[in-house]
Order: C-alpha cells, then structure tokens, then sequence
C-alpha cells in the first residue's frame, strides 16, 4: 500500500465476518533481533517503531503447539462460552468487541463467533493497536463512532494479563478519551487467563497454555504486532506476512476451538469474578518480579516478562537471557524448552514461583 493515510480496515487472513483489523499495512525494512534489541537498549529508539522478520516455527514446534491444542482446545472452548454468558449479561445483545492486536485477536474471534452461536447477538469484531508508552489508536477509536457503534457496547479483548501493563495503558488512555471527546466508551477488559489479577471478564487465573499463545502471525491472520510510525496517518500500522500464508493455522485454529460449541453449555464454565483475591495476585507477581529484578540484577522491569504466553513473546520475539519454569516436566512449559535448547539459553526451575514460567530479556550492554 502506498498511502500514508489509511481508515480502511484490513481482514489478514480471517473473514471480514470475523475481524476487521483497524490497522494500516506498511512495507519497512526488517531488523534481526538481535539489532532491534541494540537498538531498543542503546539507541534509545521505541520498540513500535521497529519490526523483525517471521519465520515458519520448525516441524517440531508445530508438533507441540498441535498437541497442546488438542490438550486444551475442550477447556478454552468451555472457557470461551463462559465468557459469552458473562458478555450477554453485561453488554446485552448488542456487542462491539475490540480486541487488542494481536494476543487478543484470535480470542476475539472465538468469543464473536460463541456470541452468535449460543446467543445470536448483534456482534462486530475489530482488532485495534495500543502500544505501551504511547496508548491507544484514537483513528481507530474515531472509526468505531464514526461506525455508529454505541459506546457502552465496546468491549475490550486480550488473551491474558501479566504484570498489567497494558491493562494499565487501556485503563489511563480510555480515562483520556473520555475526558476529551463526546464518544463515552467502556474500558472493560476480558481475558481467558488472569494471573496479574486486572482484567474486568476472566476466565481463570491459571497460568496455562493457551494455545494462540504461542505462535505468531501464523495464529492471528498473518498480522505483525502493531508499529507506530510518525511519517504515517490514519490508523496504526502493521506487516501483513504474506510469505507465511501457506504456514497460516489462524482459521484453522478458530474452526478446531468453535467446532466444539455444540457439545458445550455457556454454564459449565466457572467465570472467575475481580475480587480481594485478583488484587491479591497482583501483588504476588509484583513481589516475585521484584525478587527476580533484584537476585539476577535487572533494572528494567520491561525485561521481566512472566507468565507462559509472555516468557514465549520473549523466547520468539526478543533476545533472552534466561528462563525460569516451575516445573521442567509440565507439557505447558515444553515449548519454552525447545525454544531455550535452540538458543542455548540457560533454564533454570523454581517450584516456588506462583505462575508457571518467566523470562528475563538478555541485557545487550552486558
């Protein structure tokens, strides 16, 4: 695309019935790793403002990644209907879900199609960008007035929470909105798995595997993580992977979890409710973070990332320089291991940690 200005939604490889990705795709030259990381840490330049290559995770990696939906796809489908109920009852039957890009996306799309499965609610789906530092698209937030979508019907979708720093970025850049436009919106969060005890809709606080999780692109229709460019308008940007569609899962992915809500009632699921306790885990996080800062000599919290889904951004995504689990033996954390063998990074296991996996990003000034 060679405008620099763009409002008009992007599909990636869902269906337009299943999401709209409110989110303009750009053509940028792609950094390794390794020189995004320098460059984050040394030159001082935003992460947003750079992106890497994607690569087709190997034939062992898809083989974990398969057995793990298979182990779980009966949960996250339950898990998923559950959600559905809460919505109806929260929301009504008139629904504009707005996922976070792109963790959120693939829930996104699970919880709009159980909305009008179990229910036949007025559902739209859309996957906007928020950044951290920088908070959300307000393009996007104008695009869903503009498309005369009432306001207390917005709400939020991310896969998990971890250290809450995105919930927090949601929460203060609504507040903002708010206090400065006419278009009142909800900042309500759902989420499958809440172990940083923040979101407002969970449906747990395990620290397990969802499976979307744990691959990229490949799982959230070949859409890079969001960019924040300033020689572009209009909405935020992205990479569309084009080069991965024939290694594309993410509709394959949406039909394995959906295909199972005729076998499934919105109430078996036990919906988690925000309570004493989620504050309670906040601080059990915070605590063990702080801990870990402090005995391996971190001083950026942005380098901790806890939690299975967060350790496997870092693992796939950043430069680690170590990986802590609970249990090396748990089939949760065996992809994690994978990816440590193949970049020889050191593991190490604390039976003591309240999730189930940490990561902590290497220290390129080291």
């Amino acid at each position: 695309m060679n405008s620099k200005t763009c409002f008009e939604p992007l599909e990636g490889s869902y269906s337009r019935e299943d999401c709209q990705f409110l989110l303009q795709p750009i053509d940028i030259p792609m950094l390794s790793v390794e020189e995004k990381e320098r460059l984050m840490q040394i030159g001082g330049q935003h992460y947003s403002s750079m992106i890497s290559q994607e690569f087709p995770p190997s034939d062992q990696y898809l083989t974990l990644f398969f057995g793990l939906v298979d182990k779980y796809k009966h949960r996250l489908a339950t898990e998923v209907a559950g959600l559905a109920k809460k919505i109806i009852e929260k929301k009504g039957d008139t629904i504009t879900l707005v996922s976070l890009a792109r963790a959120g996306t693939p829930i996104g799309v699970l919880l709009n199609r159980a909305l009008k499965y179990y229910y036949k609610a007025n559902v739209s789906h859309y996957s906007v960008s928020i950044i951290r530092d920088k908070g959300i698209d307000t393009a996007a937030l104008e695009y869903l007035e503009k498309a005369g979508h009432a306001g207390d019907s917005i709400l939020f979708v991310d896969g998990w929470t971890a250290k809450g720093i995105i919930t927090q970025e949601l929460k203060a850049a609504v507040a903002c909105w708010n206090n400065e436009s006419h278009y009142k919106i909800s900042d309500d969060l759902c989420v499958i798995s809440d172990i940083g005890g923040m979101a407002d809709l969970v449906a747990t606080v395990d620290d397990y595997t969802i499976p979307s999780g744990i691959l990229n692109s490949t799982v959230s229709g070949l859409v890079s993580r969001t960019i924040l460019r300033p020689e572009y308008q209009g909405f935020h940007q992205c990479v569309v992977y084009s080069h991965l569609a024939k290694h594309d899962l993410s509709n394959w992915f949406v039909d394995e979890i959906s295909s199972l809500f005729s076998t499934i009632s919105p109430n078996e699921s036990t919906i988690v409710q925000r309570d004493q306790a989620s504050v309670e885990r906040h601080q059990k996080m915070k605590s063990y973070v702080d801990q870990l800062m402090v005995e391996y000599g971190v001083s950026d919290i942005n380098r901790v990332k806890p939690g299975i889904a967060e350790a496997t951004r870092v693992m796939l995504r950043r430069v680690p320089k170590l990986l802590v689990v609970k249990d090396v033996t748990s089939d949760d954390v065996s992809h994690l291991l994978v990816l440590a063998k193949d970049k020889c990074v050191e593991v190490c296991q604390d039976s003591a940690m309240p999730f189930n996996a940490v990561a902590i990003v290497a220290n390129v000034n080291d």
